[in-house]
């Protein structure tokens, strides 16, 4: 019995000192903090409720808990701006956890990428604005810039094209540069892209499906931009893509649109015309007797239907422990001018793998386009407009494949010899034009994260990265086509090219992160170095269609490398005072060594006013954050692709402009013009900022002021005969700024169960002025813009430069009005009092450039409908209206031997002379509007399939309309240069969306 009772008693002991040994053991928990969106959320802070283990995650949203109590146990974890969540986890040795947070306030929480790191955007010192993929404007969106329109202040995207897959002119804060480039560097996946387009495609952004983009983060001020140096000056936008998520999501969208032309150019009928060139030209056998029978509308034969499909694939989830997200994306798009079409197929990967337990984290990206492009010939959209309605589109002539040609014998003999200055038929040139390219590219990198051991808050970073495209294409005509007319007359044309573009990167950057809770202070630290290589090579060559004469090949190659080292300090005291010091310090191949490396320097300031403790208790602010900056950032992308502007470059003469020896004609080559001392243009930037948030942040928003200022503009002057090989050279010489203010605001107006309403707005103000342009600010020379020549001459510009005035104001005469308000023909102000009127009464009127913009947008949610619209709004800017220009009585018949049509605004002037009407300031118009981007209208089905299937559909419209007093087709126009724009198409859209 004893010996029983001694074996119960031991065995009891025994358990629980087992028990006791297992509950005292302590475990190891990792994980991940994320977001709504499934993206990282760095600095959040994670807890062991009621104890002291606690642990802030990483860059990526990592996180590690050592010596966590076993047993069941009760994860906090917290992020400003976020609601905390609460997560029961039993703890029994190592163990992984993914804890998702959802935002108390959407606009402040958000994170930016600021480049080599991201930070929370109230924690934000410089400039930066965020838009998400939830707040992408809706619809047929073909390109980045069409999903961000209007949503951002200070940024202004103006596309050059109604064409589908065009790109787009973007400005940060106004132009910076005369003869630079004033793009912004674009940054995807930190890769960094070059903004030299590859041969025939225009738009750098086709690469990047819109549906894969999670956010995409600008940066405006010289204190957020200037870690990139000298490639920051103009802005600098960072696309980051999706990521794979915790639970397998499976997404297909596919969207169908049929486009239409909203209007077009108001011309004579052709019973209009008739009557106006016998009332014009009556009694002039010669002239009348050119006018035919029929009635055609050329801009109806040249304008269609256009129809679209978008498809987009995505699958995200997470195989052990391996977030991945694969997709694909399928674009066909016809353009509303005949013949023109637009492919685009896209492929992304995205891996996020992690080793040794989360210290070692590793970014994959991948992407990929194939891209094909049909380019219509867009000179039929002028021609449409000029050809003469009473003529049919087929007269039955033989010699010039049966399309209506005007011919030396004034149609007499409709195969007769051409008139080649004559308009072209524009259904001839959309129909015997072969333009068609072909684009493979592919960007990637991989990020390698690793936290040094032994050092804690201490990481290192390795980006490896490329961007590689092939384009190749051809631009053929069929010969007996009357307006191609070199190298042989009417002989037509074969071109071909190919271009090579390839962006290496390899950078690499220590982070250092600590929290001095002991002083209040958090030190965030980066020191890295940037080695970029680009390098593109290609060749054209062209010949009459029949290949009888080859002009020489036009083969080209170039090299540039871009070496750069930064460095970036972050310090934050009590939470309140942030303090942000960058350096960068850039060496280009560009120039010459004694002037390659740039330094650029910028500081930030921003302070917490609301945790202060004067406003803590305030029940009208929830948010308020006062910013200062002040920096530098440099220029030194050319245009023209020029790499080597410090160096004398040869390059091979054309057929047309070869030397004879004896009897023999040779090409030549020819230097071209050059600077030994050029070196940076130079952007300094100085900010001041005020976040803020009403109302529980119902109501939140920024105001900005900035003043910047260029100096060593790189700007192209006359320079005395026989010192260069040209009369004018790039060089470093002169200076200009803007000034401007921005504001922002995001209302949530209603939010309750069945209804949302929340609403955007944004307003921009800007203004340009040059103050100096050849080593002096006194105003008084005139530099011509040679890019801005009025077509339909051969000579004539009509923009310049002049020191106090805006880049690029508009060159003219000051136009005379008879008493009834209407033009009097070639009637100028004498503006220099010396009795006659020739090129010195030219003077600057307006600028192309608005003064003001506006973006407007809202969401509104009713039970499980939804409703979208956004709007843009352009004040003060001006086009010149060069189809109007161009159109007068005097344009209605050539002594060629052809007739034109006009535009009705050809009565109302009636000039008759016309011999510099088209540099009258009549044509200087104001170009101001209210545009509808879009409108949309959705509904979310109830959820199938156990809860795990969701269905979307919506329908909406694009360019739904535009209120303006301008007199051309559309007033937004980049550049403000009017001559036959292609028109952009009013969309209607229908799609369908199913995740699981």
């Amino acid at each position: 019995m004893k010996k029983s009772y001694f074996f119960k008693y031991s065995f009891l002991l025994l358990f629980m000192c087992l028990a006791n040994w297992v509950f005292a053991q302590t475990g190891t928990i990792t994980g991940r903090v994320i977001d709504e969106t499934n993206l990282p959320l760095p600095g959040a802070t994670v807890t062991v409720k009621g104890t002291k283990i606690s642990a802030a995650t990483d860059v990526n949203g990592y996180f590690k808990l050592n010596n966590v109590p076993g047993g069941s146990q009760v994860l906090v974890a917290s992020f400003i701006g976020y609601a905390p969540v609460e997560q029961q986890v039993g703890v029994s040795g190592a163990m992984n956890v993914t804890l998702q947070l959802k935002s108390a306030s959407q606009v402040l929480t958000q994170v930016a990428v600021i480049g080599y790191g991201t930070v929370k955007k109230t924690d934000a010192t410089g400039a930066v604005d965020v838009v998400t993929a939830k707040d992408f404007n809706r619809g047929a969106v073909n390109s980045i810039q069409d999903a961000i329109e209007g949503k951002l202040p200070g940024v202004v995207l103006t596309s050059i094209s109604g064409a589908p897959g065009q790109t787009s002119t973007i400005r940060i804060r106004g132009t910076t540069s005369i003869n630079a480039s004033t793009d912004p560097l674009i940054v995807i996946d930190g890769v960094p892209l070059s903004n030299v387009p590859a041969g025939g495609t225009d738009n750098i952004l086709t690469t990047i499906n819109p549906n894969d983009v999670e956010n995409v983060t600008v940066l405006k001020d010289a204190s957020a931009t200037a870690i990139y140096g000298s490639r920051g000056s103009s802005g600098v936008i960072l696309i980051t893509t999706k990521r794979g998520s915790k639970d397998l999501t499976i997404n297909y969208n596919v969207t169908g649109s049929v486009s239409v032309i909203p209007n077009d150019v108001p011309v004579y009928t052709a019973d209009q015309f008739r009557a106006l060139v016998n009332q014009v030209y009556g009694g002039q056998t010669a002239v009348t007797s050119l006018l035919g029978s029929a009635n055609t509308n050329w801009q109806n034969q040249i304008y269609q239907q256009a129809f679209g499909e978008d498809h987009n694939l995505s699958i995200a989830g997470t195989a052990k422990n391996l977030p991945y997200r694969i997709s694909a994306g399928y674009n066909n798009t016809d353009g509303i001018l005949k013949t023109y079409n637009y492919t685009r197929t896209t492929l992304a990967v995205g891996l996020d793998p992690s080793f040794f337990n989360h210290t070692l984290t590793v970014h994959i990206n991948l992407k990929g386009l194939y891209n094909l492009n049909n380019f219509a010939n867009q000179g039929a959209i002028g021609n449409a407009v000029n050809y003469d309605p009473t003529q049919p589109v087929y007269n039955g002539n033989t010699r010039w494949r049966g399309y209506t040609t005007w011919t030396t014998d004034g149609n007499t003999n409709i195969n007769g010899a051409p008139v080649t200055l004559a308009t072209a038929n524009p259904v001839a040139e959309l129909n015997e034009t072969d333009n068609k390219s072909t684009q493979r590219r592919s960007i990637g990198n991989i990020q390698f994260n690793y936290k040094i051991p032994g050092v804690d808050g201490l990481t290192a970073n390795a980006n490896l990265g490329y961007d590689i495209s092939l384009a190749f294409g051809h631009n053929n005509v069929l010969d007996s086509t009357q307006w191609v007319y070199l190298p042989v007359a009417s002989g037509g044309q074969k071109v071909y090219y190919n271009t090579v573009n390839r962006n290496l990167l390899a950078e690499y950057y220590l982070n250092y992160k600590k929290d001095l809770k002991s002083i209040k202070s958090v030190i965030d630290a980066t020191a890295g170095y940037s080695y970029s290589d680009f390098y593109t090579n290609g060749n054209t060559i062209s010949s009459d269609y029949l290949q009888t004469i080859y002009n020489p090949p036009a083969p080209y190659k170039t090299d540039y490398r871009l070496i750069s080292f930064f460095g970036r300090v972050n310090y934050t005291f009590n939470n309140k005072y942030l303090l942000t010091f960058t350096l960068r310090d850039d060496g280009t191949s560009k120039f010459a060594p004694q002037d390659r490396w740039g330094l650029f320097p910028a500081a930030a300031f921003a302070w917490r006013i609301k945790d202060e403790d004067f406003m803590k208790n305030s029940s009208l602010f929830s948010d308020l954050k006062l910013r200062l900056g002040y920096g530098t950032t440099g220029q030194q992308d050319l245009t023209n692709n020029n790499n080597y502007p410090y160096l004398p470059v040869f390059s091979q003469s054309d057929n047309a402009t070869r030397y004879q020896f004896g009897n023999t004609f040779y090409n030549t080559l020819r230097p071209g013009p050059y600077d030994a001392g050029i070196k940076w243009e130079s952007t300094t930037t100085s900010n001041i900022g005020l976040d803020f948030g009403f109302f529980n942040n119902r109501l939140t928003g920024s105001i900005d002021a900035y003043y910047k200022k260029t100096s060593n503009l790189l700007n192209v002057v006359n320079v005395p005969v026989l010192t260069n090989f040209a009369s004018t050279l790039l060089e470093n010489i002169g200076s200009m700024q803007n000034v401007g203010g921005e504001l922002a605001l995001n209302a949530i107006i209603i939010d309750q169960k069945d209804w949302h309403w929340q609403m955007g707005y944004n307003l921009s103000f800007n203004k340009n002025k040059i103050l100096n342009l050849v080593g002096s600010n006194s105003p008084g020379f005139i530099q011509v813009n040679p890019n801005s020549g009025i077509a339909g001459t051969t000579s004539g510009v009509i923009q310049a430069n002049e020191v106090g005035y805006p880049i690029n104001s508009f060159y003219v005469f000051q136009q005379i009005y008879n008493p009834n308000g209407k033009p009097i023909e070639d009637g100028y102000v004498d503006r220099n009092h010396d009795g006659q009127i020739n090129s010195s009464d030219l003077y600057l009127d307006h600028s192309p450039d608005p003064i003001v913009t506006m973006g407007i947008n809202s969401d509104i949610a009713y039970k499980r409908f939804d409703f979208s619209f956004s709007g843009r709004v352009s004040l003060g800017n001006y086009d010149y209206n060069n189809v109007a220009a161009g159109s007068t009585y005097r344009g209605l018949y050539s002594s060629l031997g052809y007739l034109s049509n006009q535009t009705t605004n050809a009565s109302f002037t009636q000039f008759t002379t016309a011999l510099m009407t088209n540099q009258s300031d009549y044509y200087i118009q104001n170009a101001s509007f209210f545009r509808m981007d879009n409108m949309n209208l959705g509904y979310n089905f109830p959820a199938f399939a156990k809860s795990k299937l969701k269905l979307r559909v919506s329908t909406g419209c694009q360019n739904v309309f535009i209120i303006t007093p301008y007199k051309g087709l559309d007033p937004e126009i980049s550049g403000g240069l009017d001559n036959n724009f292609f028109p952009r198409a009013r969309i209607y859209q229908l799609g369908l969306n199913a995740t699981y």
